[in-house]
């Protein structure tokens, strides 16, 4: 297939799920369940003033939120006062609401009133353990340094957060360790963990029996529920992300998040809310739709990336296959991009201005990843070429374009397949980390099952990406057959040792 022809295959991709057209209000959420409800109640309210909206659910923390509603990757989100003012605004003193709206509008971006709740954060441990050790304060703790502490990632880094509260506190816990917020609870429910950070409305601390130290101190700010949204959405939209304050108190949010948690369903918690009953909505049709939904966006991610990979990591190997300094920069350049951590790499793709929170930044670092397989592989099947052969293509009076083209790469064509493959396979695996930046693909019930630790919801995302790695594997074989004759193709034991990875 000519690059022309791909690069236009490529684009068809792109377009084959259209953007989302100027009035679409795309609402972001945390990866915790009471902003994966409030912000499908938001979808609802909003769909409702006649405005076209999307829930992009478990986009990550608060930075990550801010700086994609900032940059216009979305157009609203669910945020807590204590946390605009410590996180985002860096504030040294408490703020008003008239000062906070003042500080987010120089930032283009807008609050609502309260939503009628204060969810604050709140150090929780079993009625039982805390009972034992005699604690019901958070300076109780100062006594009992050997407690297995479990935070959750941003919690440990925030200036509202564990390492000013130790210090507010006098704190010297031995052990203490980073978590996702899903997996907290069964830790602490297993006896893992004795101590971890949770919300006060959190519908798991009734469930399991479950006391919040009383901040003796007055560390913790107020965490009033309000919409963040940006001043330039369209005026309905606004109007009804308005109408939601004051709609909720502590009780009903506590009650929405367990149904929620309950029925392993965020919408069934966004029915009760509108007086709807609490009937799941999970039936086979709705989930195979949805899972087709996620297959189609991964897809979308896999053959973007992977097609781009092609048509830069082939030229960057046959670059590469040539002696010299130059060879040893692309070679090495490439294997250093694989080894940075795929989170890292999404968060620093991130920052960058015209990427942000976005499928492009997505589909830029699985790009990155799928280079490394493709140019080694192509610059070490160049290479094993024999002197004979190279010698007997210049005897023949080939100039070196065609000497490549004619000769070297179909020669080299199945270790430069091998190395395609490979990339395939490890990119439909990688892609699902698209759901932590709101690009969706099979990650997204991946993440929502391990914030409702339901293993059904995370097979939905799992089981398909599994699946897709397996036909991509099986397609490249067949296209390894069409295209190399049977002498040339590599035996297994040679491939897997010219694919693995340094």
């Amino acid at each position: 297939m000519s690059s022309r022809r791909l690069l236009f295959g490529l684009w068809l991709l792109l377009v084959g799920c259209p953007p989302l057209d100027a009035e679409t209000i795309r609402i972001g959420s945390k990866a915790f369940t009471e902003s994966y409800v409030l912000s499908e109640i938001a979808l609802r309210t909003v769909e409702n003033a006649g405005v076209k909206a999307v829930h992009r659910p478990g986009m990550g923390g608060t930075i990550v939120l801010w700086q994609a509603l900032r940059s216009a990757g979305i157009d609203a989100y669910p945020d807590y006062t204590g946390t605009i003012g410590e996180q985002i605004l860096s504030a040294e003193n408490p703020l008003s609401h008239v000062e906070m709206r003042r500080a987010l509008a120089e930032h283009g971006v807008g609050m609502t009133d309260s939503l009628g709740f204060d969810n604050t954060y709140a150090m929780v441990m079993r009625r039982d353990v805390a009972k034992r050790f005699g604690i019901g304060t958070i300076s109780d703790l100062v006594m009992n340094r050997d407690l297995e502490v479990g935070l959750t990632h941003e919690f440990m880094e925030r200036r509202d957060g564990w390492r000013t509260l130790a210090a507010r506190y006098g704190l010297e816990m031995q052990n203490v360790r980073g978590l996702e917020h899903a997996l907290a609870y069964p830790a602490l429910a297993r006896g893992d963990l004795d101590v971890i950070d949770a919300y006060s409305t959190d519908a798991k601390l009734a469930k399991l029996d479950l006391v919040a130290l009383t901040d003796d101190l007055g560390f913790f700010p107020r965490y009033e529920a309000v919409f963040l949204y940006r001043l330039d959405i369209v005026p309905a939209a606004r109007r009804a992300l308005e109408s939601l304050a004051g709609t909720f108190d502590e009780a009903r949010m506590t009650r929405l998040n367990s149904v929620a948690e309950r029925t392993h369903d965020y919408a069934v918690a966004a029915d009760l809310y509108f007086g709807a009953g609490t009937k799941s909505r999970s039936g086979v049709g709705r989930v195979a739709l949805r899972i087709a939904g996620w297959t189609l966006r991964h897809l979308q991610l896999v053959a973007v990336s992977l097609g781009l990979a092609i048509l830069i990591g082939v030229p960057l190997g046959i670059r590469a296959a040539r002696p010299g300094l130059l060879s040893q920069i692309v070679l090495g350049t490439v294997g250093v991009i694989y080894t940075i951590p795929s989170l890292a790499l999404l968060a620093a793709l991130v920052a960058v201005p015209f990427l942000g929170i976005s499928g492009r930044t997505a589909i830029t670092a699985l790009f990155l990843y799928s280079l490394l397989p493709i140019v080694r592989n192509t610059a070490a099947g160049l290479r094993s070429i024999p002197p004979e052969i190279r010698q007997s293509a210049a005897a023949l009076g080939l100039e070196e374009s065609a000497q490549l083209r004619r000769v070297l790469l179909p020669l080299a064509m199945p270790t430069v397949l091998a190395g395609i493959k490979t990339s395939a396979v490890i990119n439909v695996a990688t892609a699902t980390l698209a759901a932590l930046i709101g690009a969706g693909g099979l990650g997204e019930p991946i993440l929502s099952g391990l914030n409702l630790n339901d293993p059904a919801l995370i097979l939905q995302g799992a089981l398909p990406a599994g699946l897709l790695a397996l036909l991509v594997q099986l397609g490249f074989d067949g296209l390894e057959r069409w295209l190399v004759p049977r002498g040339l193709r590599l035996d297994e034991g040679r491939s897997q040792r010219v694919t693995s990875t340094p």
